[in-house]
């Protein structure tokens, strides 16, 4: 989460009007996070999230994400819920930008996982993939492959000297991906920003997932492979915890077998999913909002993450 657009008082007292959720009491800016802004709110002595849309989301792509956590709600996947309106409006305008209000989750994310929360992952990813079996609207992938190569170019010509080793091995790593892309492996509805700061915890149970506005028909184990990449690695991508990456992948198989096939694909999705967030990073790191508060993300950390991946294989 981040902040983007700057909200008064006034502004979220006139934008909630239309809700029966009672009188602003307070509201506190959310900086973390780098899509959209976030504003925590409190009304009647209850929390909500209200979320300002700023990018990489499209107008007609937003209804897919709100059915899509109502769906997994009324399945009883902890997520947050859109609040309607007293019209049974959920989408509205704010600032001449799209935006929603949703139900607040307890809970807080965590920087170190232990064993008991990694079982909890893989247990939550399998189970969110077999409840999108069921639900039948798909969305595809808007940061794919081709999406990293132009980001990639973007920043190549406006690289600072900072990144020459990142653009190099950016360049012949997409070029690597592009000749071992894998096809015909299982498709579904992912999550595919499993972070460790979507994911929030209470008595080392989970108690909700958040942030699905990347959420799209797209390889299961590409879900896999992004939890593995932020919640196996630490000191800034150098060090691999080997037995944080079993128990999320043992966990998960116990719900979902993985095929040979999504087996065989899995090092090289870890190798992508490290290029995706590289790359953006990277961009945003570049191109950060002069006025925007919001928490810059070290690009750095996932090249070391890819350079990891590069030597070294994981078995399933």
């Amino acid at each position: 989460m981040a902040v983007f657009t700057k909200l008064l008082k006034e502004d979220i007292e006139n934008f909630i009007s239309d809700y029966e959720i009672g009188k602003l009491e307070s509201f506190e800016e959310i900086v973390d996070g780098i899509e959209n802004s976030n504003f925590k709110i409190f009304c009647n002595n209850k929390p909500y999230i209200l979320t300002i849309f700023e990018k990489r989301v499209t107008e007609e792509e937003l209804p897919f994400f709100i059915n899509l956590k109502n769906f997994l709600n009324k399945n009883n996947f902890k997520c947050p819920k859109a609040i309607s309106d007293k019209n049974g409006k959920i989408l509205k305008r704010i600032k001449n930008k799209t935006a929603v209000i949703i139900s607040f989750l307890e809970g807080k994310s965590i920087e170190k996982p232990n064993l008991a929360m990694c079982k909890e992952v893989g247990k939550m990813i399998a189970n969110l993939h077999n409840l999108t079996l069921k639900f039948d609207e798909k969305r595809p992938n808007s940061l794919d492959l081709k999406d990293w190569k132009n980001i990639y170019k973007k920043c190549l010509n406006n690289k600072s000297k900072e990144f020459n080793e990142t653009m190099y091995l950016l360049k012949n790593e997409i070029d690597y991906l592009e000749n071992y892309w894998p096809t015909n492996i299982p498709c579904g509805v992912i999550h595919a920003d499993l972070f460790r700061d979507n994911i929030f915890f209470k008595n080392e149970q989970i108690s909700g997932v958040i942030d699905f506005y990347f959420s799209c028909y797209y390889f299961y184990v590409y879900d896999i492979a992004i939890v593995i990449n932020d919640w196996c690695f630490s000191e800034n991508g150098k060090k691999f915890n080997k037995q944080n990456c079993l128990t999320i992948l043992e966990e998960y198989q116990k719900l979902r077998k993985l095929s040979d096939l999504e087996k065989i694909s899995l090092n090289i999705l870890l190798r992508a999913a490290a290029v995706r967030i590289l790359s953006t990073r990277m961009h945003d790191y570049i191109f950060h909002p002069p006025n925007a508060v919001v928490v810059k993300k070290d690009p750095f950390e996932y090249l070391n993450i890819l350079k990891w991946h590069q030597q070294n294989e994981i078995l399933v």
